[in-house]
């Protein structure tokens, strides 16, 4: 493949290639490329085919392959911006998705085949969008989800802006689920799992009242007199169930804090069917309470 007049002249200009005061190239078959990120697209597409092509005569590990697949990468890194700039509204640093997104450039480039008569730019591409969606899949969440419910926040966003669109307002959970042919269950888990997507510094600034605090300091605290409260009330309709003498063993026990041989000695039965006794009230309790919550 020959190099066209508007390469020839690109690589004149730039002092490189064909012309007499060209550098030599590292390899026979190769120009020296010294700013290979500089070249024009259709330039690039064309010495691409020829480095390419010269590539699959060397040897891999020599410095004339590292040349040529070092070029083919810096020539094409083009695709790469052209492709980061899709996602350069997701809040993530442009560079970070560029350097992402030339992984997927450098294996597009490892995996390539002359022999399929098929473009660089058709297979390189989907290598590189698919290096970046797979960044942001598994590192952007703040909290770690199952990727099922990663791809569902994103089905789930565009619904919701399509579906706002359309309704003039924000559409409801059954809205979303007829609209994405799942159930409101998922819609919901989907939203839930949603809120791990990004979170906030505990030392964040609030806005409370007018006075600005920390977020820290506007957080509810875990109470165990709150736990202890609502135990106390789903337990009081349980006691009421139980027998008399069931209800006055307890009474006993966990009230006036009698030990069970003196609970038998009170109501004429041995300390072992008082034991008895109070393990079959206690995890008949247990099991109501359990069924309760």
């Amino acid at each position: 493949m020959s190099i066209s007049s508007a390469t020839a002249e690109t690589l004149r200009e730039s002092g490189v290639v064909d012309g007499p005061a060209a550098v030599p190239a590292p390899c026979s078959g190769l120009p020296l490329i010294e700013s290979p990120e500089t070249l024009a697209p259709s330039d690039a597409r064309e010495l691409t085919h020829l480095f390419f092509e010269q590539l699959e005569k060397l040897e891999e590990g020599t410095h004339e392959y590292q040349y040529a697949r070092n070029t083919l990468i810096e020539m094409n890194l083009s695709l790469v911006r052209y492709a980061a700039r899709r996602f350069r509204n997701r809040g993530d640093d442009f560079e970070d998705i560029v350097q992402v997104g030339t992984i997927g450039l450098i294996k597009a480039i490892d995996r390539y085949d002359l022999s399929r008569n098929v473009e660089f730019t058709t297979l390189a591409i989907p290598y590189i969008t698919g290096e970046m969606k797979r960044f942001f899949r598994d590192t952007t969440w703040d909290v770690r989800v199952p990727r099922r419910l990663q791809e569902l926040r994103v089905d789930l966003a565009r619904a919701g802006e399509h579906l706002a669109n359309e309704l003039g307002r924000d559409p409801k959970v059954s809205e979303l689920a007829a609209h994405l042919d799942i159930s409101e269950e998922e819609v919901i888990e989907g939203q839930v799992a949603a809120n791990g997507y990004s979170a906030s510094s505990i030392d964040v600034t609030i806005s409370d009242d007018g006075n600005d605090a920390p977020l820290a300091d506007l957080l509810g605290d875990y109470d165990e007199d709150m736990d202890l409260f609502e135990d106390l009330h789903t337990l009081k309709p349980l006691l009421d169930r139980l027998e008399d003498r069931d209800r006055r063993i307890l009474e006993l026990r966990f009230g006036q804090e009698l030990t069970q041989a003196q609970i038998g000695d009170l109501l004429g039965i041995s300390q072992m069917h008082v034991s008895r006794l109070l393990n079959r009230c206690l995890a008949q309790l247990r099991t109501a309470m359990l069924r309760t919550d």
